[in-house]
């Protein structure tokens, strides 16, 4: 299958569909008051900023998201960051759920969420409508999948990613032939005999080309391509789920293509799987490059000066605008955007996800005068494996680790998620507290 022929097609006949997820119940407490693809990335981004970055990066602008809870920091983000020129027919635009007249019912699901908004979408010309989710982290060129989907007539093409056997036990599984026509389609298959047949072969790992060591099965990325007919033909019921539903039972009905897709491609949907992602990109030669000028990441554009550098032990950090840090030893971590650390404070492994605004020195004293303490980390503080949501106060002498904890773990001041301390938005850690 040729994976050439970039501008094969007129990007205009595209629209893009953003799924802005449900409750994002695994990811609490980031999700306590945002939506998931609001949640802080690198520093200085949001999880929504790589899949609208990856369509206009493709050269389709026109894009849809969908949201349900807690959208108010997202709305934010997406008005102050992506405003195209007036002349030009793109846009990024919000849908939320909402009650009508005629449906009292919220998103019940991905293919109930496209369900609800088709009338939005078909008031577009387009040809191609390509559904994607809104707390992934990959970079991949989109016209190649159109292409391949235009190529082999396909009515649905789902992007699919090579895993091993571990990670294929949670995933959605696709067998294929070797045309890449998915033939079956399993959820999450747990039994050794049922993984056994749905592997590739020998030769479909030549074929596709597959450089996965060992036994490898094409996992679904949730990234899907539909034809305009057809989304409106499979969304004609009440089938709630693209992936547990539509899909599996179209594939017995219609052409079902399988796009293999071989970079790297992480589902943050965890606070485990957003920590490590986060911290993978300190490293030397991290998996995803946020330097790759040849296809950007782009989030809203801020007026802050740069960092202030007064003494510290940097290594193996990312450290964001506006920072001032003074005599702080920070190692493998990642400091957010108007973030202050005091003196003497260590911090490794660590996810500080900023500030959103410079405090006062008024406000700095008279939350001293009080026995609090200032926004962002106190001094002679030691963390590790931590994440720290935005606005907090880590107060003078602090100590925070989840070493010795359970991996889950409620507190008035903090919470415990997969072996990671989270530190909730706008929390506060008095001076002297023992984590």
């Amino acid at each position: 299958m040729s994976r050439t022929g970039r501008q094969t097609h007129n990007t205009s006949k595209v629209l893009c569909v953003i799924m802005g997820g449900g409750q994002g119940t695994r990811l609490f407490p980031l999700t306590k008051d945002r939506a998931k693809p609001a949640v802080p990335l690198a520093g200085k981004y949001r999880l929504v900023d790589i899949p609208i970055s990856n369509c206009i990066n493709s050269g389709y602008r026109r894009i849809y998201i969908l949201t349900q809870f807690n959208s108010t920091s997202l709305h934010g983000h997406i008005s102050r960051t992506y405003n195209f020129d007036p002349f030009t027919s793109g846009f990024v635009q919000i849908l939320a759920a909402q009650q009508t007249l005629t449906n009292s019912s919220w998103y019940e699901g991905t293919a109930d969420a496209v369900r609800k908004n088709l009338i939005h979408f078909l008031n577009h010309e387009f040809d191609y409508l390509i559904i994607l989710s809104g707390d992934q982290l990959y970079r991949m060129d989109f016209r190649p999948v159109i292409a391949q989907h235009i190529e082999t007539k396909a009515g649905i093409t789902v992007a699919t990613i090579p895993v091993g056997r571990a990670e294929a036990k949670a995933c959605g599984i696709m067998q294929t032939d070797e045309n890449h026509r998915i033939t079956n389609f399993v959820e999450k298959p747990k039994e050794d005999a049922l993984l056994d047949s749905l592997r590739l072969t020998p030769e479909l790992k030549a074929k596709h080309e597959v450089e996965v060591p060992g036994d490898s099965f094409l996992a679904s990325m949730g990234i899907y391509v539909f034809n305009r007919d057809l989304v409106r033909e499979l969304l004609d019921n009440p089938l709630p789920d693209f992936g547990k539903h539509v899909i599996p039972n179209a594939i017995k009905t219609h052409p079902v293509y399988s796009y293999v897709y071989q970079g790297y491609w992480e589902d943050i949907g965890t606070i485990r799987s957003f920590f490590e992602a986060n911290l993978d990109l300190v490293s030397e030669l991290p998996r995803f490059n946020f330097f790759d000028m040849s296809a950007p990441i782009f989030s809203r554009p801020r007026y802050l000066p740069g960092s202030k550098i007064n003494g510290a032990h940097i290594d193996h950090a990312i450290v964001t605008d506006g920072c001032i840090i003074n005599g702080a030893k920070i190692s493998h971590s990642i400091i957010g955007l108007r973030t202050f650390v005091g003196n003497g404070t260590e911090l490794n492994r660590v996810i500080v996800l900023g500030s959103d605004y410079y405090e006062s020195d008024e406000s700095v004293a008279r939350h001293e005068s009080e026995g609090q303490p200032r926004v962002g980390i106190g001094t002679n503080c030691k963390i590790e494996n931590a994440i720290i949501d935005k606005n907090a106060r880590i107060g003078n002498n602090v100590t925070i680790s989840p070493a010795g904890k359970p991996d889950k773990l409620d507190h008035e001041l903090y919470f415990i998620r997969d072996g990671i301390v989270v530190i909730p938005k706008n929390g506060v850690i008095p001076h002297g507290t023992v984590i």
